[in-house]
């Protein structure tokens, strides 16, 4: 075989190529080595590293590499043929290595449930120490590239982006509502986790981003879990609660078969149109065209009226629902805030609810503005015995003395009206209705 004078390695074509075996071993103390930047050529021999050799034109004698006199006993000087294999690794720096996971299955504080999640984004790598890695990774591949780099380390690369992901969302209580403000942190908590892994084999991750957490869709369960998350946002945004979505579901369905009952005429319709509002109706507790089912989720809190159990503000009975925080408006500030509280937290004033509807009302309102409920100790009271004097009644059915007919009370307010005057000057309501 013919003695090789001179050896290069210039890499061509798109693709990234770690490490190149130069097919020739004929090689000579005459022999011309030629690396470039960003390379590093290693010559074994026998099973043993010769020598490392960075940029730049270098002969191949005992001179540059002495070992050669213990191995072959060379003297200097002259022409010697030997046989050596030449590495050449490609030191550049990548970024765009692409990565993607699935099946990521975490508990997610956010919905207090466990999600199928997917991650994917880019990292870079760079080789740190030539020898270890040709001996640790390449092996006897005569050609390494980078997809040869990916697919040999999936499952070592993906169960621990895994394990350091979970790690991360578990330790800090990250959901998923929330991660995406976290991508950077969680980017730099996986390099440092992963960095062990690779520098001991030579390698150093460089970057690591993580692009997108999403839902992984892959699995039935997980379309799922994605359509059930966006039904929950569409209705957040426009105020209705699943319950109501349902219940138009019905009346739609109601509509359309007594339509096809009526042979598609007027009249069909109309009594399937009838049928499905007496249906949201009675579903719905309320009364007329539908009751509380037109209601939006972020209007007043209703209770159950009555009774000294059950109603706003009691305890709680064993086999009975709790009651569900609800939003209401202060009769001071006109702000919210939740009727759990005993003082509206934007302006001080004091919750006084409504025994039947929960409306927050004005401290002298003898009535619920919103449903003309008579307030706890604030109906009409006997000058003469002070017992409540029911609305309508002339006498006082503690003491029997007439009641003032100059002054009525307001059947929506409970506040006085002048007499002579035909609807309250307080809020409008007619007298006597």
């Amino acid at each position: 075989m013919a003695i090789i004078d001179c050896i290069i390695w210039q890499p061509q074509g798109p693709g990234v190529i770690y490490a190149y075996h130069y097919p020739e071993n004929n090689l000579s103390t005459y022999t011309q080595l030629v690396v470039q930047e960003s390379q590093v050529a290693c010559l074994f021999s026998k099973g043993e590293l010769m020598g490392k050799f960075g940029p730049g034109k270098h002969t191949l004698d005992t001179e540059n590499l002495p070992i050669l006199r213990s191995l072959y006993g060379f003297p200097f000087g002259g022409k010697n043929p030997f046989t050596a294999e030449v590495w050449f690794v490609n030191l550049i720096e990548t970024f765009n290595i692409p990565w993607n996971i699935s099946h990521l299955s975490v508990h997610d504080p956010d919905y207090n449930t466990q999600l199928p999640l997917e991650a994917s984004g880019q990292y870079g790598l760079k080789i740190t120490d030539p020898e270890k890695f040709l001996i640790k990774v390449v092996g006897t591949n005569y050609i390494f590239t980078q997809e040869n780099m990916t697919a040999q380390f999936t499952g070592e690369f993906t169960t621990k982006v895994k394990s350091a992901l979970v790690q991360f969302m578990m330790q800090n209580r990250v959901g998923f509502k929330q991660i995406s403000a976290f991508l950077d942190q969680l980017s730099d908590h996986v390099l440092h986790q992963m960095n062990i892994f690779w520098r001991e084999l030579g390698l150093e991750l460089t970057k690591f981003y993580i692009s997108n957490i999403d839902i992984d869709t892959s699995t039935p369960e997980g379309r799922k879990v994605k359509e059930a998350i966006a039904q929950q946002s569409a209705m957040s945004i426009t105020g209705h609660t699943w319950q109501q979505a349902q219940m138009f579901d019905t009346a739609n369905n109601a509509i359309g078969q007594f339509g096809n009952m009526g042979g598609g005429n007027s009249t069909g319709s109309l009594l399937g149109g009838l049928m499905a509002i007496n249906m949201m109706g009675g579903m719905t507790g309320g009364n007329g065209m539908g009751g509380a089912a037109m209601a939006p989720q972020y209007s007043q809190p209703t209770f159950t009226p009555g009774a000294e159990q059950g109603g706003f503000g009691a305890p709680a009975v064993p086999g009975q629902q709790p009651h569900q925080p609800r939003m209401v408006y202060c009769s001071g500030c006109a702000k919210r805030f939740p009727d759990t509280m005993e003082f509206c937290p934007n302006c001080g004033h004091k919750y006084n609810p409504c025994p039947n509807c929960g409306t927050d009302n004005p401290d002298d309102a003898r009535r619920c503005v919103s449903c003309g409920t008579v307030l706890a100790g604030k109906g009409n009271k006997c000058p003469h015995c002070h017992t409540d004097i029911p609305a309508g009644c002339s006498f006082c059915p503690g003491c029997g003395q007439p009641v003032i007919s100059s002054l009525t009370n307001c059947s929506r307010c409970g506040r006085e009206i002048p007499a002579g005057a035909k609807f309250c000057p307080h809020c409008g309501q007619k007298r006597g209705t």
